[in-house]
């Protein structure tokens, strides 16, 4: 590893449709308080201690010239599923940045992240050797389900300690985290967060605690709530 202090980068994924919202344009792209849910995500980064920023599009985006950015950033293509737009963006991080720097992966469609929590993932991991994320402890009462023609039915209850929603920004060295992406998928499998991918490749990353606030707006329902916290901060 460098004796030079690493610098620390964000990749945001924001190539998907966001079929779920049911709207006529990509969910990153819907509006809360007059700003793209993109913007606002990109701004929640904008901050001293990240070096730069990588955005993976869709390469038929129609609306990402509509942003209003507070300072260039690297745009990439995005590929198929997620693991892919983060691949991608390691790539191109890999010309500029060096191999044992951080690399922040943050969702496009979580909005209402706090800077305080970046900044305490970047605090606590900075000399860990392997990584971490954000995450929340599951509160509810957690059930398995099963469906069937007519109905959903539960199938088992599960005991919910030690169990973490994880959040993001999940932030790793570079290096590693492109060689993880890269077993996993030359095997042929996918995974839905980078933190998998880290696993797989046999290490253990922290979970550090974050807010529950910092939701991923999936759903219509999600916007009201991701306008209400946008309001508090």
């Amino acid at each position: 590893m460098s004796n030079k202090t690493p610098n620390y980068w964000a990749i945001v994924p924001a190539a998907g449709s966001g079929s779920r919202m049911g709207s006529h344009r990509p969910k990153q792209y819907l509006h809360l308080h007059d700003k793209p849910i993109l913007q606002h995500t990109l701004e929640r980064l904008c901050f001293s201690r990240i070096t730069g920023i990588v955005v993976c599009l869709a390469e038929d985006d129609a609306y990402w010239e509509t942003l209003i950015l507070q300072k260039p950033v690297i745009r990439v293509n995005g590929g198929a599923e997620r693991c892919h737009s983060v691949l991608n963006g390691l790539q191109a991080l890999r010309q500029l940045a060096q191999p044992d720097d951080w690399v922040l992966v943050h969702d496009a469609a979580r909005p209402c992240v706090r800077q305080a929590d970046i900044e305490k993932l970047m605090t606590e991991l900075a000399h860990h050797p392997v990584g971490g994320l954000l995450a929340v402890p599951v509160r509810d009462t957690v059930k398995r389900a099963a469906s069937n023609a007519h109905q959903i039915e539960i199938v088992e209850t599960i005991n919910r300690e030690g169990l973490w929603h994880a959040l993001t920004p999940q932030m790793f060295r570079l290096e590693t985290l492109y060689n993880a992406l890269q077993s996993v998928l030359k095997k042929g499998e996918l995974v839905t967060d980078d933190a998998q991918a880290i696993e797989r490749f046999g290490l253990q990353p922290v979970l550090i605690e974050g807010h529950p606030d910092n939701i991923k707006v999936t759903h219509p329902q999600d916007l009201s709530l991701a306008e209400l916290y946008l309001r508090q901060m």
